[in-house]
């Protein structure tokens, strides 16, 4: 049948992954960094994503595509909330991308947010990682050691161009975890706005030692 439904433009999309974040109905998802339409049965032409978009690259058109199925909507989220709850713990992250390389530097969900700026293991190391940092906070992470790139420059693109209320630094307690709190401190100062940050750093065996 035709019948309207969403078109996403990929070279206009910054992968913010805010429409994703909107479609209630799970139709969009993220592949490589970029949002992308994975079924037409579960799009239902209202368009609750485009006023999500910053980049303006979803659009309505017109054509072949199969009828909005309600019952297969419904059924797909009561599976995903039965999953959830069978895991005994909800996923605290609100946004999508996290890694500090993928993130764009403007995007909804940076306005007023209080940052969390953690190292890759520290969601591995401390179990109840979710619900005691990621919660109530927009995060991003990063290895300084293994993606071999100072941060700085990026990070203090997004302190200085969007209204971050605060920023938590998570960290292991090993050294190469040195250069993710140095590069917040130093994006802190080249963004020119005072901000409130602190530091909490994560042993190997899971304890927090200072914070």
């Amino acid at each position: 049948m035709k019948r309207r439904i969403i078109q996403i433009d990929e070279n206009k999309c910054n992968g913010c992954g805010a429409c994703a974040e909107a479609c209630h109905e799970g139709a969009i998802g993220m592949v490589d960094g970029k949002a992308r339409l994975f079924r037409d049965d579960y799009c239902d032409g209202l368009g609750d994503c485009l006023p999500a978009c910053p980049a303006d690259a979803i659009t309505f058109v017109e054509r072949e595509a199969a009828a909005y199925d309600a019952e297969a909507v419904k059924a797909a989220q009561q599976k995903k909330q039965a999953a959830r709850q069978g895991t005994g713990e909800d996923s605290c992250l609100s946004q999508w991308p996290v890694q500090i390389k993928l993130v764009p530097v403007n995007a909804p969900y940076f306005d007023g947010a209080d940052l969390l700026v953690a190292a890759d293991c520290t969601a591995y190391a401390y179990g109840n990682f979710h619900e005691r940092f990621i919660k109530n906070r927009i995060t991003l992470i990063g290895c300084p050691k293994l993606d071999s790139v100072d941060y700085t420059e990026k990070l203090t693109a997004i302190i200085r161009e969007n209204d971050i209320r605060s920023v938590t630094v998570i960290r292991m307690e090993v050294p190469c975890c040195g250069g993710l709190e140095y590069a917040v401190k130093e994006a802190l100062k080249a963004s020119g706005k005072f901000i409130p940050w602190h530091v909490v750093t994560i042993s190997t065996d899971g304890r927090i030692l200072s914070e």
